[in-house]
C-alpha cells in the first residue's frame, strides 16, 4: 500500500514520535510511506534521516496544493495530528484516497462541537488512543477505534547519562522527573506545589522538569522562585534523547489536568521506572491495576504522599515496575499497533498485505 503520514507538528513531543514510530513499523511490514510534515521541523528531520520521502512545507496552502495535485497516488492518508485533519476534512470532496484520523488529545468539547463533529465524519476510519481519547466523539455518535500507543526502547546512551548527570548534580540523590510541556494542560503548578510539600519532609532528592516550554512556564519559574525551591526543582528543557534518561529516574510523576494516554507514562514502564500521577483521562487506564499509584487532578498534597510513598517503599516500587512492564510489553507493542492500524487500511484497500 502505498500510505501518507500528515503531522504539521513544530516541535518534538509523544504524537511525533508515534507518528514516526508507526511510519518504520509500517515500512517493515512492506508499504510504501511517506510523511508531510513541517518545513524544518524537528519530525521532517528525523524521518528524513531514516531515509523517509519527507514533503515539507511552510503554509497551508501549499499543503492543500500537495494534497490536490497527489490525491491519486496514495490509498491512505492518516492525519495523525488535528490541523491536518481539518485541511483533509476540507479536502476530502477531491482526494481519492481513503482517510484516517487518530486524536491524541482527551479535552473536552466547550465550543464548535458541530464543526468538530463534521470533521471528524469526513474520516474513513477515526481512531483515538485511548477511551479517554475516544469519549467525545462517541459522545457525538462516531464510531471510534481505539489503537494505543506504543513504546520503544532506545539503546543505552552511557556518555549521555554521565554528562546530563554532571550537568545536574545527580550524584547521591534520589531522582524524580517529569517529562511534559510547561502548559495548562500539563498543570505544573501543582508539581510544583507537591515537590514543595515533599521537601518539607525530606532533601534527599532533586526534581527534573524535562520538556519544552509553554504558556505556563512563566508562571511556574516564579512559583518555583518564591517557595525557595531553585535548589531542588530545575528546569532541564526539551531534550533531544529523553527516552535515555529514564534510567537516571527513581520515580516518574505527572500532574496533567487533560491526558489522552500518557507516553511519557509508558517509556517508565518500559524503562523500570514507578509512576506516580493524577487521575487525569488515559492515565487512570494505564496506572489501574497497582501499575501506577494515583492522586486527584490538582491534589498536590497527594502526589507528594505518593512520591513519598514510592520513595520509602522497595517492595511496592518492586510490585509496580513489574506489572507495569509486563503490560506495556503485552499491550503497548510497536508491531501491534501497526498491524492494528494495517487491519483498518487493508478493509479500504482489499489488500490482501
Amino acid at each position: 500500500m502505498r500510505i501518507l503520514q500528515l503531522n504539521f507538528e513544530r516541535g518534538w513531543r509523544g504524537g511525533e514520535r508515534q507518528t514516526l514510530l508507526t511510519m518504520r513499523q509500517l515500512m517493515l511490514a512492506g508499504h510504501e510511506v511517506e510523511l508531510l510534515a513541517r518545513k524544518g521541523g524537528k519530525l521532517a528531520r528525523r524521518a528524513r534521516d531514516l531515509e523517509f520521502m519527507v514533503h515539507e512545507f511552510d503554509s497551508a496552502m501549499a499543503v492543500s496544493r500537495f494534497l490536490l495535485a497527489r490525491r491519486s497516488q496514495y490509498d491512505v492518508m492518516h492525519a495523525q495530528t488535528a490541523n491536518m485533519m481539518t485541511w483533509l476534512a476540507l479536502l476530502r470532496p477531491w482526494l481519492k484516497a481513503r482517510v484516517v484520523f487518530t486524536r491524541r488529545t482527551a479535552f473536552p468539547l466547550r465550543k464548535n462541537e458541530s464543526r468538530n463533529a463534521w470533521k471528524w465524519r469526513q474520516a474513513d476510519a477515526l481512531v483515538a488512543i485511548s477511551d479517554a481519547a475516544a469519549a467525545e466523539p462517541r459522545r457525538l455518535g462516531l464510531r471510534v477505534t481505539v489503537i494505543p500507543s506504543a513504546v520503544e526502547l532506545q539503546p543505552l546512551n552511557p556518555e549521555h547519562l554521565q554528562a546530563f548527570s554532571s550537568q545536574h548534580g545527580l550524584e547521591g540523590k534520589r531522582v524524580l522527573a517529569t517529562a511534559a510541556a510547561l502548559t495548562v494542560e500539563k498543570d505544573p503548578q501543582t508539581l510544583i506545589r507537591a515537590v514543595h510539600e515533599l521537601a518539607t519532609q525530606r532533601q534527599d532528592f532533586v526534581f527534573l522538569h524535562l520538556g519544552a516550554g509553554g504558556s505556563e512556564e512563566a508562571a511556574a519559574r516564579q512559583l518555583v522562585s518564591e517557595l525557595d525551591l531553585d535548589a531542588l526543582y530545575r528546569f532541564a528543557g526539551f531534550q533531544e534523547n529523553v527516552e535515555n534518561l529514564y534510567r537516571l529516574m527513581d520515580v516518574f510523576v505527572l500532574s496533567s489536568r487533560y491526558e489522552a494516554l500518557g507516553s511519557s507514562a509508558l517509556d517508565a514502564f518500559a524503562y523500570g521506572v514507578p509512576v506516580v500521577a493524577t487521575r487525569a483521562g488515559g492515565l487512570a487506564e494505564l496506572l489501574a491495576d497497582g501499575r501506577g499509584l494515583l492522586s486527584e487532578v490538582g491534589d498536590p498534597t497527594g502526589l507528594a504522599a505518593n512520591m513519598a510513598r514510592v520513595l520509602d517503599d522497595p517492595a511496592l516500587r518492586a510490585t509496580m515496575v513489574e506489572g507495569a512492564a509486563a503490560y506495556v510489553h503485552r499491550e503497548h507493542d510497536p508491531a501491534v499497533m501497526a498491524e492494528k492500524y494495517l487491519a483498518i487500511y487493508r478493509g479500504f484497500t482489499g489488500s490482501a498485505l
